[in-house]
């Protein structure tokens, strides 16, 4: 006891000059003889306080004294030391003024003490206490940070329910028994009153969160609000928190079933809760609606990317992501099929049209068929999808592919007027380098079709300093791998050979093969300096191996093999589109990785396309009539071979008709039919000579030496006034510009602060990325919800800030900002006494 008086005596000397110690007990006169303090002066009142008062104050102004009396303190009438006593300080021995000295806090608050001795008769609480109160703390305010103690969080009351209700979710109790023995329990639930409305006959953690869901769903949907808009905005940073993610959706399922959220959204417009996410439910009655009315046609391109778009900042659209992009796709690509005139009468418009607008619609049912089969919704989108697929393969494919047909079925010969044939890609391409004294790399990516690649020269041109312009040229036929291959080769004549292999010389020599590849491209290119090589091997390089390839050749051909070989296998066909997205990356890594090696100027090119429907083959899809002649190579696309009898639904070419040396000829089916072949894959093939087969790209990429990327700009819309009067701020936004590759989206998060940095209101994260070329298309409305803590700055300057993330951090940098005037009539005041 007596080195606890003297550490707490000591502490009081440091900010007082005079302290009186009433012994009410008269237990400690022993500790007060034997306390020896440095500098202190020890005095005792007994019946002399008129020669004490004149000391203290008039003989030793400056001296420290500890003032004793063996005794209660005489009632304040009666006690003639009472105005020094009130200007200076008091010790206390009785174990709340010995906690409240610990806690270096007045005697004022020994009601605090007494009302929850529990919470301060464990010295870790007291200790935890410590480290948060403030000398202006209020009573109200102590309690709170009391509270903050128990459930372990930071001394505000959103924080303490958010540890709460993890708890609750977790199924355990701990922190709330605590606050039950602490006596804090009827206080938590004043403060809840105070500042959400929340009142019950049985207030509880459990009751609580209830109310919570209830409330804030029915201010969405205009049914009975029990609680203010102070627990919406709750709700919504709660629901935000990636700390808190787990409990608020495991709390939100387990509300949706008590308040019977299924049953009422069964007869609820989806477009009237478009912007709720409390519910994961929501989101399931959103997506439900969204597939009927897409695969109804009830709905247009632009609406259904609206509300998706709108969806995208909701809580649960991560889970349903793919989802919801699958809709959206579906529902552009009934809309540009919709507008698409698949119809071409020559070769030069059939050509023109695919490679401007139509190869649209393969990339948009490719990407629709990634996304369904990567959400794993069967059940929910099987009849989309299969409205997808029969318009893909009847209104589009047939159609376009017949009339193609009929323009090839007029040429005399395979060279289609007003393109670049693939096999002018060496001498048109590569030598125009060359002949610069230019060194030139290219990506042979094999069945890269067109519209895949123009995806992909769409993600280089993202990327910071790069340019990609995307061409189009024209197989050879057939269009396979052994000729589309060959045909990228410096060469000056072509064969198939005359064997069951199907392989191609070119001028005499084998191009079967990377070695074989490799030794043409050496013999080619001045000095040897020609390389082929697999991109697995480039991307396993290290960056200085790869400096040491690009600086000792001048022609180096990669070569990446992810599509094809995906879908010529029955058992992996299906997989294909997710090895376009494989071959996509492996491409953006290499194009990256040759630059940082000093690679300049780079090519992208394919060796064939591919058709692929995703669905089983229909028969009237295989050639009716059973090929003639002596056939030396045969697949699902094309047949090889001699004294071939061209027969209905298939063309026939010679060697010379397709440019070729030999005598071998083919026999390519019409449109999109097959032969009949076991054991091969039925839905991607290739081979043929439609616009998806022979229609490759030549994709040309080169790095700038300064910066092409820039963000693009947002502003703020002015309001009528600079003054907030009510409990709501409606902002308006707009995106200064359309995105593109190189003006790039960029992502805010919008709220309403203090002049002290407080956020006051709830905030909103938001992405400007819109495209569209109408103004009032990138208009973007937000409506900002102002917390309880914005009454504290009523009649003074508040901002509205836009902030921008700072990459790969959780922080947050000033974008731009407005004043506003906080002007607003109160019926209370908030407090936390």
């Amino acid at each position: 006891m007596s080195q606890r008086i003297q550490k707490t005596l000591k502490k009081k000397f440091e900010k007082h000059r005079i302290v009186f110690w009433y012994d009410g007990e008269q237990e400690l006169r022993k500790e007060f003889e034997e306390l020896d303090l440095a500098d202190v002066v020890k005095l005792e009142i007994a019946n002399n306080e008129f020669g004490l008062k004149h000391r203290l104050l008039r003989e030793q102004p400056s001296q420290k004294f500890l003032v004793y009396k063996q005794g209660d303190q005489p009632p304040d009438l009666s006690n003639w030391l009472l105005d020094v006593q009130l200007a200076h300080d008091e010790f206390r021995t009785d174990q709340a003024a010995l906690w409240l000295a610990e806690l270096e806090l007045g005697y004022e608050f020994s009601s605090v003490v007494r009302d929850h001795s529990a919470f301060f008769n464990n010295k870790k609480r007291r200790e935890s206490l410590k480290r948060i109160v403030a000398p202006d703390d209020t009573h109200g305010r102590i309690r709170l940070k009391m509270l903050a103690v128990c459930a372990s969080s930071d001394p505000r009351l959103d924080s303490i329910l958010e540890n709460l209700l993890a708890e609750h979710s977790a199924g355990r109790s701990d922190r709330m028994a605590e606050i039950k023995r602490a006596n804090l329990e009827d206080f938590l639930w004043e403060q809840a009153n105070k500042t959400y409305s929340y009142r019950s006959d049985t207030p509880g953690v459990h009751d609580f969160v209830i109310e919570l869901f209830k409330s804030c769903y029915a201010m969405g949907t205009d049914g009975e609000v029990r609680l203010n808009s102070e627990a919406l905005v709750f709700l919504k940073r709660w629901k935000d928190s990636r700390q808190h993610e787990a409990p608020f959706e495991d709390l939100s399922n387990k509300c949706a079933a008590i308040l019977g959220i299924e049953d009422e959204l069964q007869h609820c417009d989806y477009r009237h809760i478009i912007d709720l996410d409390y519910f994961e439910l929501i989101d399931r009655k959103i997506l439900s609606d969204l597939v009927s009315q897409v695969k109804n046609r009830t709905l247009s391109a632009g609406e259904c990317t609206q509300y998706i778009r709108s969806r995208r900042s909701g809580h649960w659209f991560s889970r349903f992501a793919e989802l919801y992009n699958a809709i959206d796709l579906a529902s552009q690509f009934f809309h540009t099929l919709d507008n698409a005139k698949v119809e071409c009468e020559s070769i030069e418009q059939g050509l023109e049209a695919y490679t401007q607008n139509l190869f649209k619609i393969d990339q948009l049912y490719r990407k629709f068929i990634l996304n369904y089969r990567r959400s794993r919704q069967v059940t929910l989108l099987e009849e989309l999808a299969n409205e997808v697929r029969n318009h893909y393969t009847n209104t589009y494919l047939v159609r376009l592919c017949n009339h193609w047909q009929s323009c090839v079925n007029r040429l005399p010969e395979w060279s289609l007027p007003g393109s670049m044939p693939q096999s002018q890609f060496f001498s048109r391409t590569v030598d125009r380098f060359l002949s610069k004294n230019k060194k030139i790399y290219v990506i042979i990516s094999d069945a890269l079709r067109y519209e895949v690649a123009d995806e992909l020269a769409a993600i280089i041109r993202q990327e910071d300093r790069f340019d990609a312009e995307l061409k189009p040229m024209v197989t050879g036929l057939p269009s396979y791998t052994q000729l589309g291959m060959a045909s990228l080769l410096p060469h000056g004549k072509r064969q198939i050979n005359a064997d069951k292999s199907a392989t191609v010389n070119v001028d005499g020599g084998s191009s079967q093969g990377t070695a074989n590849r490799n030794a043409l491209l050496s013999a080619a290119i001045a000095g040897g300096k020609g390389l082929a090589i697999q991109a697995e091997e480039i991307l396993n390089k290290t960056t200085e191996s790869c400096r040491e390839l690009v600086r000792d050749y001048d022609v180096i051909y990669i070569y990446q093999n992810r599509i094809d070989k995906t879908g010529h296998s029955r058992d992996t066909e299906k997989d294909v589109f997710i090895a376009v997205e494989e071959a996509i990356d492996e491409i953006t890594k290499l194009v990256k990785k040759l630059t940082s090696a000093n690679a300049n100027n780079l090519l992208i090119t394919a060796d064939h396309g591919f058709l692929y429907q995703d669905e089983v083959v229909e028969e009237s899809d295989f050639s009716v009539a059973e090929p003639e002649g002596d056939i030396l190579f045969m697949d699902r696309r094309f047949i090889l071979g001699r004294n071939l009898k061209e027969v209905d639904g298939v063309k026939k070419y010679t060697a010379a008709q397709l440019g070729l040396e030999g005598d071998m000829e083919v026999l390519i089916p019409n449109s999109i039919n097959r032969f009949r072949k076991r054991g091969s894959s039925t839905r991607f093939v290739h081979g043929g000579s439609t616009l998806q087969e022979i229609v490759v790209p030549l994709i040309e990429v080169n790095k700038k030496r300064t910066t092409n990327i820039s963000i693009v700009d947002v502003d703020l819309i002015p309001s009528s006034t600079s003054l907030i009067s009510s409990g709501q701020l409606a902002v308006a936004l707009y995106q200064t510009a359309p995105v593109t590759d190189k003006l790039q989206a960029r992502k805010l998060r919008v709220g309403l602060y203090s002049a002290t940095g407080e956020l006051i209101s709830d905030s909103h994260d938001l992405s400007f990325d819109l495209t569209s070329e109408n103004p009032r298309e990138r208009e973007l409305k937000i409506r900002l919800l102002l917390s309880k803590l914005a009454d504290e700055f009523n009649k003074q300057q508040v901002t509205l800030r836009l902030q921008e993330p700072v990459a790969g951090t959780s922080h947050y940098t000033d974008y731009k900002a407005i004043a506003y005037t906080l002007r607003r009539s109160f019926t209370s005041e908030f407090d936390f006494e």
